[in-house]
């Protein structure tokens, strides 16, 4: 299969600046997980694990925190960081009838023909077949954690023995060590599905954390007042985990809608596989069904098993990026290599009883990213500065020494990598959610959000508004939308959000 992309020459300018040399252009190391937030991450917060490895890459460089996405969903902001553009004008806007067009513009294509290497594993989630990489291997949708397939260039399906977070590693390393071109610099994606949903943890793992108790959030018990749409959503922890699916109370009289789901998950380990995960989880699974928790017992209950199963799926991850981390170091290539970690949004651990994420409220909205970069730079800390993650793609592009199309909508982060701190500068971002009705039942809503303050408009088969002010409410517990004494913030931001769908070309109030 030919994955060259023909695009246009005036796309394609030699390289520049302190990078024109070949061999002086840094490589790219892009890690990125799914579904993992930023209070789970001790870089963020230290309220409940520790990720160490992750902080390592913290310490040596730099952590973004005020990064955001513009669509907080799985494939749609994978398509924002691969074109570098907002949903609407990569086409790709939802999960559930969009297919992503790998023939168009994308960060990894142009890099590829300026003479990059280029490669992919792991999790696509974009429905085609990924188009600007010398190679690539992927795995079928959500994948499997135990025993995955992966999806080969040859348009071969393959199952590969092991753990899925490690294989995507092992495979990973062994592209950087024995299958590129060591004359040319490269850029690897390297997309675990950790920690995605039903958050599955390796058998070593197992026995973690059973001995913690997490700190129950404040608003677990959120009554939405004044919120509609948060209302009406179905991604409560109390209502809508599933108990056999989520939580692996599974047990041959139990049915739920997730059961067969859940079983086949689990009809992919091997015998040695099964026999350690079953002598862990039967005694649970004996001692839930004994108790027959009911009400605040039931949902403290299914919270706290929840937290421990992520986080036991986090230290898989954490654990493999400290791999990644090493082999740079041994192989002498993290010297001259950019390594970014971040997440294609954030996750809810409980705040306002969810899990899942899609709102533009804080906890999903945001993402963690982090970098260490390579030799040039000497920034270290904390950058405030708001970024999104259509900027990844003209940041990668300028880091190679090449100008970014007019056509991509985000901003290079290079000024500041640099330390810099632009007077012009992005005062706001822009968030736009398109999938539902669909799973969660989240509506659909825009909105825009310059730090202080956030206005966001639920519409389609609601028209409700909402406003928060973030420095006074930052959990966005009170909707001061139409309270008198907001006139003039509303104003303010209703016109900076008209300001942004122009600037965007997201004209979506005359489309209502």
């Amino acid at each position: 299969m030919n994955n060259r992309i023909s695009i246009g020459g005036s796309l394609l300018l030699s390289a520049m600046g302190s990078f024109a040399q070949q061999n002086d252009r840094p490589n790219i190391v892009f890690i990125m997980t799914d579904d993992h937030t930023a209070q789970m991450m001790s870089c963020y917060d230290r309220r409940y694990i520790e990720t160490p490895n992750l902080d390592r890459i913290a310490n040596d460089g730099i952590r973004f925190t005020n990064s955001y996405v513009a669509n907080s969903l799985s494939g749609p902001s994978r398509a924002c960081l691969l074109t570098g553009k907002h949903s609407h004008k990569n086409g790709f806007t939802d999960n559930t009838n969009c297919v992503f067009d790998a023939s168009q513009q994308t960060f990894p294509a142009l890099l590829q023909q300026a003479g990059y290497q280029t490669a992919l594993f792991g999790k696509w989630h974009l429905e085609s077949l990924p188009r600007g990489f010398d190679k690539w291997e992927i795995i079928p949708g959500q994948g499997d954690y135990y025993n995955p397939d992966f999806i080969e260039m040859d348009g071969d399906t393959v199952q590969v023995k092991g753990y899925l977070t490690n294989i995507i590693t092992d495979k990973s390393i062994h592209w950087m060590e024995h299958e590129r071109d060591k004359a040319k610099p490269f850029c690897i994606m390297i997309h675990h599905k950790a920690i995605h949903r039903n958050w599955m943890a390796n058998t070593p793992e197992l026995k973690l954390y059973e001995d913690k108790v997490f700190p129950l959030p404040d608003n677990f018990y959120d009554q939405y007042e004044g919120r509609r749409a948060a209302a009406e959503q179905e991604m409560s922890i109390i209502e809508d985990m599933d108990v056999l699916y989520d939580l692996k109370m599974n047990r041959p009289d139990k049915t739920s809608r997730l059961k067969e789901r859940y079983e086949s998950y689990y009809g992919r380990m091997n015998a040695e596989e099964r026999a350690a995960w079953d002598a862990f989880y039967e005694p649970i699974i004996r001692d839930f069904y004994e108790k027959n928790l009911t009400g605040r017992e039931l949902a403290e209950w299914k919270y706290q098993r929840y937290m421990r199963d992520y986080s036991k799926v986090v230290k898989s991850l954490d654990d493999n990026v400290g791999r990644v981390l090493d082999y740079l170091a041994a192989s002498g290539l993290d010297d001259n290599t950019l390594v970014v970690y971040t997440s294609d949004q954030g996750f809810y651990m409980g705040e306002h009883g969810w899990f899942d994420k899609r709102f533009m409220y804080e906890e999903s909205f945001r993402t963690p990213l982090i970098m260490r970069l390579p030799k040039g730079f000497s920034r270290k800390g904390d950058v405030s500065e708001m970024v999104q993650n259509i900027d990844y793609a003209p940041t990668f592009l300028e880091l190679a020494g090449m100008k970014v199309p007019a056509d991509i909508q985000g901003v290079s982060l290079v000024p500041l990598l640099e330390g810099k701190h632009p007077k012009n500068w992005r005062k706001s971002l822009y968030y736009h959610f398109y999938e539902y009705p669909a799973e969660h039942a989240v509506k659909r809503h825009y909105g825009v959000s310059n730090g202080r303050y956030k206005l966001i408009h639920f519409y389609n088969d609601i028209d409700e508004w909402e406003l928060y002010d973030l420095q006074a409410d930052p959990h966005e517990m009170h909707n001061i939308y139409g309270q008198p004494g907001t006139e003039k913030i509303t104003r303010k931001m209703m016109k900076e959000l008209h300001k942004l769908q122009k600037q965007y070309d997201d004209p979506i109030e005359s489309k209502l």
